[in-house]
């Protein structure tokens, strides 16, 4: 099964969608997805603006990035520590 990636802008306007009395299955019959899927889009998105979703999408691209500094960083001194230590 092909898997499809949708952007904010159609995840919200489904939750749109369902917020105005559409039922879960329906929904998910018509976009191609599980109703579990659409569960979890409304945990993740509920109640937020497509303005909303953005921010919240490069914030976690900042802090992925974030992150992997920091594991190159911590590994960098790991290996110094380690070098020094043998020298003496």
């Amino acid at each position: 099964m092909k898997r499809k990636r949708f952007t904010e802008e159609q995840i919200i306007a489904v939750l749109r969608e369902h917020e105005t009395g559409a039922k879960a299955g329906d929904l998910a019959r018509k976009h191609g997805i599980s109703e579990a899927t659409l569960y979890n889009w409304k945990a993740k998105y509920g109640g937020m603006d497509v303005s909303d979703a953005k921010r919240l999408k490069a914030l976690e691209d900042e802090n992925a990035k974030l992150k992997k500094l920091l594991a190159d960083q911590m590994l960098e001194a790991s290996a110094l520590r380690e070098l020094l230590s043998k020298k003496w």
